[in-house]
């Protein structure tokens, strides 16, 4: 079956790759399985016998039955994973394990619906293997210093450990995509910084980022921060700024919110 442009759909052929997949996930026997768009099933089919319960959701009706019917014991679930509610298809006493070959189109307002669930129901979810554009790959796993590191990198290794497991070449999937692929693994933080109030968080990054190359002071500038009170240098771009400083960052602006008036929406979205 041909791949459907409006569902982004690039199948994974190359077994190679897929037996690396298959390694890098190491799912067993006892898992609980939950595979996002399984597609023709080449991923599927390497798998489906190994997990205690194995969930797919898939958005193509033409491929859902095909799946069903190689394999009858597959949950197969025929929706948009952005509509679907997780918290009745990741139900149980089991943390999931999340896979899936991702459209590069859905990556981003799915990985925030991913969190805002890890978020609200901490140890049900294991850990997440998903094929995603190289480029959103290196901006979620970047470490400060780097260019690939910004807001969305901060917003995710708020929530997640990331690790950038390998590449995958266009030559990998039918039809190849334009742009390299890569495999990344997500792993709930134990310990994440619950004081911290997100909304905060993502106007001082959104003022950080927006202005990369100037120095924090004047970036961050409308906030009227106090800076010697602060353990931070002020000369520092956003750039070489880590996660646990903008998180101290964000807590200073909330502690001073009767004296900070924090940007809009829209204000931010003009600048």
């Amino acid at each position: 079956m041909r791949a459907r442009k409006r569902f982004g759909q690039h199948f994974l052929t190359d077994q190679g790759v897929l037996q690396n997949i298959v390694r890098a996930a190491g799912i067993t026997a006892n898992d609980h399985l939950f595979e996002i768009g399984p597609g023709q099933g080449a991923l599927t089919d390497l798998l489906v016998g190994t997990p205690a319960l194995y969930r797919a959701v898939e958005i193509d009706r033409d491929l859902a039955p095909l799946l069903r019917a190689r394999h009858p014991n597959l949950e197969v679930i025929v929706d948009d994973i952005l509509r679907v509610n997780l918290e009745e298809i990741l139900d149980g006493d089991v943390p999931w394990r999340l896979l899936g070959n991702l459209p590069y189109n859905i990556s981003s307002p799915l990985l925030a619906s991913l969190t805002q669930f890890v978020e609200q129901h901490p140890g049900q979810i294991a850990d997440m293997h998903f094929m995603l554009q190289r480029e959103m790959a290196e901006r979620l796993s970047a470490i400060p210093g780097t260019k690939a590191w910004g807001r969305l990198s901060v917003m995710v290794q708020l929530r997640f450990d990331v690790e950038h497991v390998f590449d995958v070449g266009p030559e990998a999937f039918s039809p190849p995509p334009k742009v390299w692929s890569s495999i990344i693994r997500l792993l709930p933080r134990k310990h994440t910084d619950a004081g911290v109030d997100v909304v905060v968080l993502d106007r001082v990054l959104r003022l950080a980022f927006s202005g990369r190359r100037k120095r924090l002071s004047n970036s961050l500038k409308v906030l009227q921060l106090d800076w010697s009170s602060i353990d931070l240098d002020p000369g520092l771009r956003a750039d070489n700024v880590a996660r646990d400083e903008y998180v101290m960052l964000a807590r200073q602006v909330a502690a001073q919110a009767d004296e900070i008036k924090l940007p809009s929406e829209h204000e931010l979205n003009k600048q």
